[in-house]
């Protein structure tokens, strides 16, 4: 039963390995811990990152943090001329019983993107 999907971002994130492995981490963490996940609530976990991000796949670095039977998939997010560069996406589809209000979450610079859904 899928019961609801969290949407996330961060920006900038540095084209480095562990800048990218830590702004992944940061941001399925905050995801988790606002909305009182555990890995077994999640159904599934898609990254997307713009083209300037290529130096490291987002899911590795959260699968070495525990969430190692969560499935993950890594995309390049659509170039659109002027949209915020350096930013790594998230989308997480979960199971989690009952009534449920998702909490999304959006850090630095990418709560531009959605500010509808930034909670203060």
């Amino acid at each position: 039963m899928i019961s609801g999907a969290i949407r996330g971002a961060t920006a900038p994130v540095e084209n480095t390995r562990q800048s990218i492995a830590t702004a992944a981490v940061e941001l399925v963490s905050q995801i988790c811990l606002r909305n009182q996940l555990q890995s077994a609530d999640i159904v599934y976990i898609m990254f997307s990152a713009t083209q300037d991000l290529d130096a490291a796949y987002p899911a590795e670095a959260v699968r070495a943090v525990g969430f190692q039977q969560v499935p993950m998939f890594c995309v390049q997010e659509m170039h659109v001329v002027n949209s915020l560069a350096a930013c790594l996406r998230v989308l997480v589809v979960t199971n989690k019983p009952g009534e449920y209000r998702p909490q999304h979450v959006y850090l630095g610079a990418a709560q531009g993107l959605r500010p509808d859904l930034v909670e203060e």
